[in-house]
């Protein structure tokens, strides 16, 4: 019998295109929600909650979900381990650990400026690392896109910058780059439903000791608040890394870190909609340098 691979499987440009959206809205909608919950859960409690929930909610999906006769759900291999515990550990567990710490020292524009370095890394890593090369348009595109995100933080800056806070986000940055490095050769060989339960899995398990935190902080927390978190656990997480994963698997991991330079531009949309942050004319400037730099990088030569 002719098993038929993941990496064999017909390109779906169209879908993988539609659930990159899907995540860069996701993960743009975070940032409204985490402004909310960290005035009354902080960030360790606020890390085990999402990925806890997150991982339940993801299981419930993998493991209830109909499939094909012809699919076989397959356990991950021994050399399948290494990689989804670097991905858990650090693009789940550490960047969620630091991100949302950095965040109560530093202003939102520095942190987006900060932590939007991700992609270039990921461009370098997966360049080097994953032989995906660095072909002209993506590194014309990851230029005109941080330039971008620098342009956006300028603008919102407050100025100010506790070392810690920015040590906490390059710290961040850095955990995502290899977190999803890591993560892009096991979608060639594993469902994308599959690798992002184990490793916001792994990343919960790297959260438990904020356990005694957590049930601590919930039992004063505002109803909006405890919805808040399940918002965030179902959709910015369990459908988010979902719809990158899939995404993930069907292009190359430098293009799609640079469409996540989209993330800050819809943040801001959503905090003008939601939060009555008026936006400054330079950001909005920002924000179109990121959505052109997007549109370079996934042009094809």
């Amino acid at each position: 019998m002719t098993v038929t691979t993941l990496a064999e499987a017909p390109p779906r440009t169209g879908l993988a295109t539609g659930a990159a959206a899907i995540t860069v809205v996701l993960w743009a909608s975070s940032f409204v929600a985490i402004r909310h919950v960290g005035t009354e859960i902080s960030a360790g409690a606020l890390s085990l909650a999402r990925l806890g929930l997150g991982s339940i909610f993801l299981g419930a999906l993998l493991f209830t979900r109909p499939r094909p006769a012809a699919t076989v759900r397959r356990w991950p291999a021994r050399r399948d381990w290494l990689p989804l515990i670097a991905c858990g550990v650090l693009w789940f567990g550490v960047y969620n650990l630091t991100l949302n710490e950095a965040e109560r020292r530093l202003d939102a524009g520095t942190s987006a400026m900060l932590v939007h370095i991700a992609p270039l890394l990921i461009a370098v890593l997966a360049g080097l690392g994953l032989g995906e090369g660095f072909p002209r348009q993506l590194v014309i595109g990851s230029l005109v896109a941080f330039a971008g995100i620098v342009v956006i933080g300028t603008s919102t800056s407050s100025g100010r910058a506790e070392t810690w806070g920015v040590v906490l986000c390059i710290i961040a940055a850095i955990s995502y780059a290899v977190g999803v490095v890591t993560q892009k050769p096991l979608l060639s060989r594993l469902p994308a439903a599959e690798v992002t339960w184990l490793a916001c899995t792994i990343g919960a398990v790297v959260c438990l000791p904020f356990a005694p935190t957590l049930v601590e902080e919930l039992r004063t927390a505002d109803a909006a608040t405890i919805w808040w978190v399940v918002y965030l656990a179902a959709f910015p997480t369990a459908l988010g890394f979902t719809t990158w994963a899939f995404a993930l698997r069907r292009t190359s991991a430098g293009r799609m870190g640079v469409t996540v330079y989209a993330v800050p531009v819809i943040a801001i949309a959503l905090g003008w909609l939601f939060l009555g942050e008026t936006p400054a004319v330079l950001a909005l400037a920002g924000g179109a340098l990121c959505l052109i730099g997007v549109a370079i990088s996934r042009r094809t030569a």
